[in-house]
């Protein structure tokens, strides 16, 4: 099946590492262009070249999530070149090192700051893309989390209203036939899961997976390849979760 999305734009942000390379590296192996937008310059540089590797191509941006501006200028950017666009992948996520530390005592700041890059951000850089999104009839994907469901941290709280923006999105952007689902992944194997959560608390939760192996960015990004893909064309307004059967075991950090 490679070369499902050859001819086709995939937008990642988030995409210096992690989940967000994964994406590109999938997309990018299926033949698309990739736009990858991240604050992390170098983390970007290092994706587009591997990125290249595979034959595909791909234009890079420094974008920061938490600045309005920041996003309207980016999106002004790729509207400029790009008339079209398939696939919009809202990767790029804020944890502060926190995505297993209770809610209280955060400060108005921090508060404000989690909201802009995890619940917000997708939202204004999907509403400045929708002509590209509207012409393509494409498809944006939120990441969410696992820790959405059971929301007793900063992280998962604003996972959990962006799953409720999903829900939303998919209803308006639908009247131009522009899908919207998310992607709740679990306990994955990328540097910015491990930063987030304890050795001691990372091994429990692994250990409550139903699935007795460790989750990776490649298990989403494949996912995400499926929900873009005419295979997957009839799935609109959901949240899929991808945590090895975690959530149903009562997950809980």
């Amino acid at each position: 099946m490679a070369g499902r999305f050859a001819g086709k734009t995939v937008l990642v942000t988030g995409g210096a590492a992690g989940l967000g390379r994964a994406y590109a590296l999938a997309f990018g192996g299926e033949g698309a262009h990739l736009i990858l937008a991240d604050i992390n310059e170098a983390g970007l540089a290092e994706s587009k070249a591997l990125v290249e590797q595979l034959g595909a191509t791909a234009t890079v941006h420094r974008v920061d999530m938490s600045d309005e501006a920041d996003i309207q200028a980016f999106a002004a950017d790729v509207l400029a070149v790009h008339d079209r666009l398939d696939v919009l992948i809202n990767n790029a996520g804020l944890h502060l090192g926190e995505i297993a530390r209770g809610f209280f005592g955060l400060g108005q700041a921090k508060w404000q700051h989690y909201f802009a890059v995890n619940t917000i951000g997708p939202l204004l850089l999907a509403e400045a893309l929708r002509p590209a999104l509207a012409k393509a009839k494409g498809v944006i994907i939120n990441k969410s989390s696992m820790a959405s469901y059971n929301p007793a941290t900063a992280y998962g709280i604003t996972k959990a209203a962006l799953n409720i923006f999903t829900h939303a999105m998919a209803m308006q952007f639908g009247q131009d036939e522009i899908r919207c689902v998310g992607i709740a992944p679990g306990l994955m194997a990328t540097e910015a899961a491990q930063d987030g959560v304890a050795a001691d608390n990372w091994e429990r939760l692994k250990g409550m997976q139903s699935v007795k192996r460790q989750g990776t960015a490649e298990d989403i990004a494949n996912l995400g390849l499926f929900l873009a893909s005419d295979e997957g064309s009839f799935i609109n307004n959901q949240v899929i979760l991808c945590d090895g059967g975690n959530q149903m075991r009562g997950f809980r950090f």
